[in-house]
């Protein structure tokens, strides 16, 4: 795999924290090697699984050098360049891929209304200072804004960009965005991500190139096998395996929603996971994301005891 042929699985690393909120290093590279391991086709450091926007400057730079240095090549790093504007993505830019970054993950820029015109102006605009490529993230809950599909394949035949990772639910659009990959004459090695963990399966027979699971830092032996299955078709099989992680996926809901949001469940869950699997010393969420009770940390147990993971 290139990184201008993104495939499989490339799930979005989380970001293991010590008890003060500092990046624990060791436990990130345990992680990594948890993943690589697993089978997986590459990372994605600091997007939303990563808690990228609760890190500071210099912790996201520490990620992305310490992956980037432990993998050492064997692996394509992707790493996301999230902000608001487009001054400010490209100093991520600048900063990640000084930090040994293959790829720099960009979404449309947020907090004030932004026109397709202007989405479309600032990926030409990060892309034209990028010395790595650009892939577009499409998160509209994070950004308040859908990447149109028309865009997106616009920038891909332009080269502006060398992937799209989609992360919206519109199964229409990404399905066009699919279509559109395969039969515009003018796009060449441009990759099509889907960020569902629930609906691999689906958007594998629909054409999209690979996935970027959350759920992978749990399981990433799972969807590498989930990966090859689908490449094989070996649909049946594929589908039994998509559906014992749908399973496994429950373990998101454990939060209550009386006194915490759905990102501090689902990321709890995942750090609650990986702690329990012995993969990082500490389940601590970044502030002000409220951190799981012992009983919710004793439910995600359940669902890793149901899955086979412990």
């Amino acid at each position: 795999m290139t990184i201008t042929s993104l495939t499989g699985v490339i799930p979005p690393v989380c970001t293991p924290l010590t008890p003060d909120r500092e990046v624990d290093v060791p436990s990130l590279l345990r992680l990594v090697d948890h993943l690589v391991a697993g089978g997986v086709h590459g990372l994605f450091v600091l997007g939303s699984t990563s808690e990228a926007a609760y890190l500071t400057d210099e912790q996201r730079r520490l990620v992305v050098g310490s992956v980037a240095a432990h993998v050492g090549g064997q692996l394509p790093v992707l790493a996301g360049a999230i902000d608001m504007t487009t001054a400010r993505v490209l100093g991520h830019v600048a900063a990640v891929s000084a930090a040994g970054a293959d790829a720099v993950v960009v979404t449309a820029p947020f907090y004030a209304r932004t026109h397709p015109a202007e989405i479309a102006r600032h990926y030409r605009a990060v892309a034209g200072a990028s010395p790595v490529p650009v892939v577009a993230y499409d998160i509209p809950v994070a950004v308040h804004t859908k990447l149109p599909a028309d865009v997106v394949l616009e920038l891909a035949a332009d080269g502006v960009l060398a992937a799209l990772k989609d992360s919206s639910g519109d199964l229409a659009a990404f399905r066009q965005v699919v279509t559109g990959a395969r039969t515009h004459q003018g796009i060449t090695g441009f990759s099509v991500l889907t960020g569902s963990e629930l609906i691999v399966d689906a958007a594998l027979a629909v054409g999209a190139d690979g996935t970027v699971p959350g759920l992978g830092n749990v399981d990433p032996h799972g969807y590498a096998r989930l990966d090859r299955l689908c490449r094989a078709g070996e649909w049946d099989e594929a589908r039994a395996e998509q559906e014992r992680l749908c399973a496994l996926f429950g373990m998101v809901t454990v939060g209550d929603p009386a006194r915490m949001g759905a990102g501090s469940s689902a990321i709890g869950a995942f750090k609650a996971a990986l702690h329990l699997r012995g993969v990082i010393d500490c389940p601590a969420t970044a502030q002000p994301q409220v951190p799981l009770s012992q009983g919710e940390v004793e439910r995600v147990g359940k669902y890793l005891a149901a899955a086979g993971l412990l």
